[in-house]
């Protein structure tokens, strides 16, 4: 993937160039444009399955993790191709490599784009993190195959890199993505549901690899701006 992520803007946006015949797959409805030589195909978020069993694959992805039924692929139909894409949220993109022995995990809503010859896999969690955790529900995004993929953040992402040994705990709702290397426990912060501090649910990351974390969260921000919106009359 020919990529160039804008640095000049708050909120920045990807442009992708595509060699002839070349594809990509990207969050469906991040495309911002694109330079009349990008073929878009979407299809339904099945990792490859078809047919009944893909609807019903498409669909459990979306039930159970909160991602799109679809997705689209973007193909370039001459060799200077160009689109450029962007995540709903307000904040940053990042690139992430994936490979065999070193895949990665995305939170719901982290996925932007991604290599062609990246694919990904829903992987259960455990029940205890699926209904306490923030970290995708039920099931998390497990990349496999080698290549580049776009995350996306809301504020800045940055990487904490854990050694054998150390153990990270970092808020369910700042987490964008880590290193499927690393094990993980869901835990109140304090008290009761933490509700001794306000902090909530906390994610206990130990291992070596790398978490990645977002600065700001969607669920403070409609906190902030739920005693402002217009109030349902009866």
């Amino acid at each position: 993937m020919h990529y160039e992520i804008s640095s000049s803007t708050t909120f920045p946006i990807a442009k992708i160039n595509l060699d002839n015949g070349e594809s990509i797959q990207i969050e469906n409805g991040a495309m911002l444009y694109h330079n009349g030589k990008v073929a878009l195909e979407g299809h339904m978020n099945s990792n490859g399955k078809s047919g009944v069993g893909g609807m019903m694959s498409a669909l459990g992805r979306k039930m159970t993790s909160g991602e799109s039924f679809f997705i689209t692929k973007a193909t370039g139909t001459a060799d200077d191709s160009e689109i450029g894409i962007a995540p709903a949220n307000p904040g940053v993109i990042k690139a992430l490599v994936t490979s065999p022995g070193n895949e990665l995990r995305l939170n719901t809503g982290a996925f932007l784009a991604a290599d062609d010859d990246v694919s990904y896999n829903m992987v259960r969690q455990k029940v205890s993190r699926a209904i306490f955790g923030g970290t995708g529900g039920l099931f998390v995004m497990e990349t496999s195959g080698s290549g580049t993929v776009l995350v996306s953040g809301y504020g800045d992402i940055i990487p904490v890199d854990l050694n054998a040994g150390d153990d990270y705990v970092v808020d369910n709702a700042h987490v964008v993505a880590w290193d499927e290397a690393l094990d993980y426990d869901i835990a109140a912060a304090s008290g009761t549901f933490g509700f001794k501090t306000g902090e909530g649910l906390v994610n206990k990351f130990h291992g070596t690899g790398t978490v990645y974390i977002q600065t700001r969260n969607l669920e403070s921000l409609a906190a902030v701006l739920k005693p402002f919106l217009p109030k349902a009359s009866n």
